[in-house]
């Protein structure tokens, strides 16, 4: 677990038996095919790269100076179907209304740094939870690109490693970017120190 003011990873290649994931959701699906292990996984883009500070090209990933790290992904339960995730779970119906649930292991989600304390090696699941107003909507989303959204009354947040979530109205799931279906209901399990990633 990463502690505050530690280092958080080291120097190394990624290995031969390494994955290379063009996405967030390219990473979660190594996770999820994986049968004998999980291989070490390195990031070319997403949202997770992003927040663990990766720059390098496909090629670079075999440098030895690479940044390796192992840090924590998630599992999201709904609807009788299990899916592992890195980045992050967004429950939501609209941008612009309605509620809007957002389960981060990753700071970003695109450009936004929608939960700047966020970090995958902490052990823990920022959870932002919000149902604002159509100007206030408007006022956050100028700040999102900053992170300064956040502290807001009507932004509800939380950390911890799993969650229940039983919904008042049907929203529709995205997972590392990847849309999942309509929701009445989902839980969020963290699985800790458990990925290997080279950035």
């Amino acid at each position: 677990m990463i502690e505050r003011f530690a280092d958080w990873g080291d120097n190394g290649p990624l290995p031969d038996d390494g994955v290379v994931a063009t996405s967030d959701r390219a990473a979660a699906l190594a996770i999820a095919n994986a049968y004998d292990g999980i291989p070490p996984v390195g990031l070319v883009t997403g949202d997770l790269r992003r927040t663990l500070g990766g720059r390098r090209t496909r090629g670079q990933l075999r440098m030895p100076d690479a940044t390796r790290a192992v840090v924590d992904y998630g599992l999201v339960r709904f609807n009788d179907t299990e899916v592992p995730f890195v980045a992050h779970v967004v429950a939501r119906k609209s941008l612009m209304r309605g509620r809007i649930i957002a389960v981060m292991n990753a700071a970003f989600v695109g450009a936004w740094n929608v939960a700047p304390r966020s970090h995958p090696g902490d052990g823990m699941f920022e959870v932002l939870d919000a149902n604002l107003s159509f100007s206030d909507r408007l006022k956050a989303r100028r700040r999102l690109k900053s992170g300064t959204h956040v502290p807001h009354p009507d932004i509800a947040q939380k950390r911890g490693n799993t969650f229940d979530f039983s919904l008042e109205q049907p929203l529709n799931l995205w997972v590392d970017g990847s849309q999942m279906g309509e929701v009445r209901s989902f839980s969020i399990e963290l699985v800790p120190e458990a990925l290997a990633v080279v950035v």
